[in-house]
């Protein structure tokens, strides 16, 4: 039995890597269920035991890129007493450089942002890619609201505000970056230019060095 499951498992990995493979070359939505099952040398039938359809396919791959929502949560509340807004920070600037270190990454997000149209096949994965950012968006502008931290905000900046704010830049990076490698080094550059933006959040904003 678990020789049949690697199996299956293994199967999952290749039609994965082939989805992966022709979203990238062709978009996703001119890439059908045939094609990807033919590129993993697999039977449609293969395809559907693992995968409902498309959508469900493409969301396991965005999956694979994405911080569960537990370990996210706790990344965006300050573990241990450090300040809250350096592990914000720190979660931001780790995000993009992770672009450059994982080509797996690189890759499943230029899908995301260049390759992809969320047409009515693709609403279930549209919806819960949606359900994905307003979350995060909601945790930042939570983290923004605690009173150690709001107080910390420039006049007229709200947690809501500034939660948009970030995650705007953050998307604007990614976008950019998987567009055109050579805009900025995402090793070397990323904490200055998160730097620069909660500079115009926060009063006082010096991270350490």
């Amino acid at each position: 039995m678990r020789r049949t499951k690697e199996q299956a498992e293994q199967t999952r990995i290749a039609i994965m890597a082939a989805a992966e493979q022709l979203f990238l070359e062709k978009g996703v939505a001119h890439s059908t269920l045939e094609q990807i099952a033919r590129a993993a040398g697999v039977t449609r039938g293969a395809v559907y035991w693992h995968f409902e359809n498309k959508a469900h396919l493409f969301h396991e791959m965005l999956s694979q890129v994405r911080l569960p929502p537990e370990q996210l949560t706790e990344r965006l509340s300050g573990c241990g007493g450090a300040d809250p807004l350096l592990s914000l920070r720190d979660l931001c600037i780790e995000a993009i450089a992770n672009l450059a270190r994982d080509e797996q990454r690189r890759r499943i997000f230029t899908i995301l942002l260049h390759r992809c149209e969320f047409t009515d096949e693709l609403r279930e994965a549209e919806q819960r890619h949606n359900a994905f950012v307003n979350q995060f968006i909601g945790l930042v502008e939570q983290l923004f609201a605690r009173p150690a931290c709001r107080e910390r905000l420039l006049p007229g900046m709200t947690p809501r505000l500034a939660a948009r704010a970030l995650h705007a830049q953050i998307i604007g990076l990614f976008t950019d970056w998987t567009r055109d490698p050579q805009l900025f080094d995402p090793l070397l550059d990323t904490p200055a230019l998160i730097d620069a933006q909660l500079r115009g959040l926060l009063r006082e904003w010096n991270p350490p060095a």
